[in-house]
């Protein structure tokens, strides 16, 4: 009996903690980034922005490289997660409030910059993708 009760009191209290938790959810605040798309194509201009400037507006690249003509290549990456609990269809709703339901979804958003002997930018191509 002891037993039992001793079950009783885990599963309640697995429920208890599980419905406790806390997730993101979309329209919630996040931490902003200037790595978009449309900053990528209004402040960096090929042939007139310099690294410097690159550096002050996007910060750190994740990765610098040396491409065949010796150019400097930086990579810069971002990547966003999503996640909707099912708030807009059925789904069999758990103790707590929960829904059974989810979705999440994973953005990425890739810059690749090149730069020319005097450090200033040639080229660059944005990479965009969503799973």
């Amino acid at each position: 009996m002891k037993r039992k009760a001793l079950y009783f009191m885990l599963i309640a209290h697995c429920f208890l903690f599980c419905a406790c938790a806390t997730f993101p959810r979309q329209g919630e605040p996040s931490q902003k980034s200037n790595l978009t798309p449309a900053t990528v194509k209004y402040q960096i201009i090929k042939g007139k922005t310099s690294q410097a400037e690159v550096l002050k507006l996007l910060g750190s690249p994740n990765i610098i490289t040396k491409n065949r003509d010796n150019d400097e290549v930086w990579n810069y990456n971002r990547m966003s997660f999503e996640y909707m609990d099912g708030a807009d269809g059925g789904g069999f709703i758990f103790w707590g409030g929960s829904r059974a339901m989810s979705t999440a979804t994973t953005k990425s958003f890739d810059l690749i910059i090149t730069f020319d002997q005097n450090d200033i930018v040639k080229e660059y191509s944005m990479i965009s993708a969503s799973f």
